[in-house]
This record gives structure tokens, sequence and C-alpha cells, in this order.
């Protein structure tokens, strides 16, 4: 998770590092969706909180079907669990992932891989699993998430979840200044994702093409193979769901930043590495996705190392970053599927046209400006994509697959 954004106090400049390459790269956390310098962007408007009474932060309460119409533009049933799963399925079959990811994390064949090494578990479970992304899709396409932000003020924030089925909304996250004296006056926009979008939106070619390019990207960045690799690079893909450095104590950082942790505090003993296929890091992380998750910050927070020892819950942290915007940033999902027009700060910086190219630019700004050609890691994510592409039976030459000409959001 990447890119650089503002919340809390100041803007936070955060780092990770990608198994493969060991790369250190720039990481977003996911609770700013407003940018002044972006203000031509269209946000949505929704019916403010305030028209009920207030929540505390981690309050619950369960709503009526006027008010879920009213405070969260009701239930789409178009994105339902069912049918995100069924998109799934369409999509790509288990017998055709499970030949795209022969070496995935758990699989018969990483283990063979695996045997003498130092990272070999014999314990270790299909954590990449076809199953596991199914359930991670049917999990999350229950929930709606929901920032209200100030006019005038990044900082000042309120985030809510909402349990589709159960109709339960929870008050995740209020800033302390989101209701100070200065800002209580001040108008409030809001942004609504529904998770159960994926794969819902855009014609049948771009719904492909979006699981294509999470796929691609999530491959590159868990890659365990190299160009001499039994079978070739491609088919070493979400091989690893640990940052290596992290794992061994190489880097014994706790991945703690001072000036989140008011907000989301790190648990002692506990490293907040990066983990999972986005490769999970820093608390401010954890903490908003376990929110998201489950409705606590606290769960991830005390336990981030379940987001490596479950794989369902790392595929819904990859798909929660995929569907959530960070202003300036679009989501990667938006990019794919149409539903994100470049501005004239995009074009200005070269991000267009919307497609594979930019949804890398999205992930990960410091892979600005390069080509489809060796020593560019824009090579093997492209050539995870046509890969995948190609085997969903999706002609996508023309599509611009690098960041050649583009700069950073």
């Amino acid at each position: 998770m990447r890119g650089s954004n503002i919340a809390g106090t100041k803007k936070w400049t955060v780092r990770t590092m990608s198994l493969a390459l060991g790369a250190t790269l720039l990481v977003t956390p996911l609770n700013a969706f407003a940018s002044s310098e972006h203000t031509a962007r269209p946000i949505l408007k929704a019916p403010s909180q305030s028209q009920m009474s207030p929540l505390a932060v981690g309050q619950s309460r369960k709503l009526s079907s006027s008010e879920l119409k009213q405070l969260w533009n009701g239930i789409d049933a178009r994105f339902s669990p069912d049918k995100a799963v069924a998109a799934v399925k369409a999509a790509l079959s288990e017998k055709e992932y499970n030949t795209l990811f022969p070496y995935r994390l758990g699989s018969v064949e990483w283990h063979k891989a695996a045997a003498g090494k130092e990272y070999d578990d014999p314990k270790q479970g299909d954590y990449y699993s076809y199953q596991n992304l199914i359930d991670a899709v049917t999990e999350a396409a229950n929930i709606k998430y929901k920032v209200s932000t100030r006019a005038g003020s990044l900082t000042a924030q309120e985030i809510y979840r909402l349990d589709k089925k159960m109709m339960k909304e929870t008050l995740v996250v209020r800033t302390d200044d989101f209701n100070s004296k200065a800002n209580s006056k001040q108008k409030i926009s809001t942004q609504i994702v529904d998770f159960g979008s994926f794969l819902q939106e855009g014609s049948d070619r771009d719904r492909k093409r979006d699981l294509a390019a999470l796929l691609a990207n999530l491959s590159h960045e868990t890659g365990g193979g190299a160009a001499d690799s039994p079978g070739g690079e491609l088919r070493w893909g979400l091989f690893w769901n640990q940052n290596i450095a992290g794992r061994t104590g190489v880097n014994k950082s706790n991945f703690v930043d001072a000036a989140s942790s008011k907000l989301y505090p790190g648990v002692e003993g506990k490293r907040y590495y990066g983990r999972g296929p986005i490769m999970m890091s820093w608390n401010f992380n954890y903490g908003l996705i376990s929110s998201i998750i489950y409705g606590d910050k606290n769960v991830l927070l005390k336990n981030p190392e379940s987001v490596a020892a479950d794989g369902k819950l790392g595929f819904m942290t990859a798909l929660i970053f995929w569907l959530t915007p960070q202003a300036p940033k679009p989501s990667a999902h938006d990019v794919m599927v149409g539903k994100w027009k470049p501005i004239r700060e995009d074009l200005a910086k070269g991000l267009s046209p919307a497609g594979f190219g930019v949804s890398v630019m999205v992930l990960n700004g410091l892979e600005a400006n390069l080509g489809d050609v060796d020593g560019s890691p824009i090579k093997r994510r492209a050539g995870h994509y046509r890969d995948i592409t190609a085997r969903m039976g999706l002609n996508i030459i023309g599509e611009k697959v690098d960041t050649l000409g583009m700069k950073p959001f």
C-alpha cells in the first residue's frame, strides 16, 4: 500500500518493502479522501450523520430501511455477496487460477520448492487458495465504508462501517478535530465505498481486466521466482505473504508511526511490517483495515500476525485497498472499470489513458516513468497482466501497461 497521504496532524511519509524486489516503497493510509489540489474531481454527496443522534467511536446501531437509504444510499442488490462471487468464478475458474499460480504459498509445488529452506514450514496451508479468494470476496461484499471530511480540513474526519446484512452501522473513527469549534460549522463531504462492487461495474471485459490487474499487481508484490525458475518467473506469483526482512528480524522496526499512534496505538511487542498479498504495513493501516473488516481497530492492532496466518483475511486487505480511493488518487478498481476520468492535473502528469499502467501508479508512485523492459519492475507486473488476461481470453493489445511518461498522483 503506497503513495503519499495526509491524515492525523501532519503528512505521513512512511515506507514498506516489496518482498520480491527488496525495494523501499511509499505507504498510503486509507483514511483521507479530500484534496484541495483536486477540487475538480467529483465527490459523492450523502446525507449527514448529524441528522441522527451521534455515536461514540466503537458504538453501533441498527438502521431502518429508510435510514439506510438516507444515510447510505440504500443497499444495491447488484453488489450482493453471491453476485460478487459469481462474477469472480465467471471471470476465472478455480482450474485456471491453479494453473496460473502453481507455486502459490502452501501449494504442493510451494512445499517442494521450500523444502530445506529457511522459510520451510510443513504445516503451511494453501494461503492463496481459490477458496480463500472466494471467501474474502464474499465477506468483503457485505461491507460498506463511508468517510466524511470537513470542508477546508483534510484531517477532520468521521469513518463509518456498515454491515449490509445486519443493517448495522458502526462509527470506527472520529478525529479529535472533526467537531472542534473551528470545524463544527464547516460543510461535510462524504464518499461511500461498497466492497460488493468488485467485478460488478463496467463492461464484462472491464470486469475481467479488473480481476486480472488486481492479481497481476499482487503477484508481482509476492513473487518468488526468477527468469530461470522452473516453469518461468510468472508461475511463481503469490509465493510470499510476509516481508522477508520484517519476518526474519533483519529489519527490527515495529513500524509504528508516531503521528498516528494516538489514533492507532501500537501494542507492545507487536510489529506491523508487511503482511498479506498487498504487504500491509504500519500501525495506521492495520488499525484502519481492522476497523473496516471488524468494526474494531484493536483486532488487528493486537493480532497483526493474523493477516499472514489467514488467507481469507489477507485477500480481504488487498480487496479493500483495491476498491478504496485515496485522494488525489482514484481507486485502482475505478481506473480499470472506466469509472475514473483523468482531470487536468492528471493529464499534466501523463496519467492517461486509464488502464493497467495507471493502476500501477495508484499502487506505487515510485514506479513512475518506467517501461516494460528488462530490469524494470514493470516488466514482471505487465507480464503477469498479459498472462492472466490471456488465460481469460482477452486481447489487451494497445492498452498502455507501462508507466512511461507518467508522474505520481
